[in-house]
């Protein structure tokens, strides 16, 4: 299992996709939100320099970024390790 956190912000088309694409995906993930809008994404954000929701990191990895296409979140799930 991929565990993956996706920060997120309100009335965010970009995050709603984001959130479709990874349920859609044929990777076992676990996806925990965090609002961007909380102590916690705030935090994260600053730490991994996000410039725009949707971020979605692994392992305290800033993986993605904004618009997030499907062809770019398999590439990046191919390139972790499952366990």
């Amino acid at each position: 299992m991929i565990a993956l956190t996706l920060l997120t912000q309100a009335d965010c088309a970009w995050c709603d996709r984001a959130k479709k694409l990874l349920t859609e995906t044929d990777a076992d993930v676990e996806v925990t939100e965090v609002s961007l809008d909380t102590d916690e994404g705030r935090q994260l954000a600053a730490r991994h320099r996000l410039l725009f929701a949707p971020g979605l990191l692994h392992d305290d990895r800033l993986i993605a970024y904004g618009r997030l296409s499907e062809r770019a979140l398999r590439r990046e799930l191919a390139r972790i390790p499952q366990t």
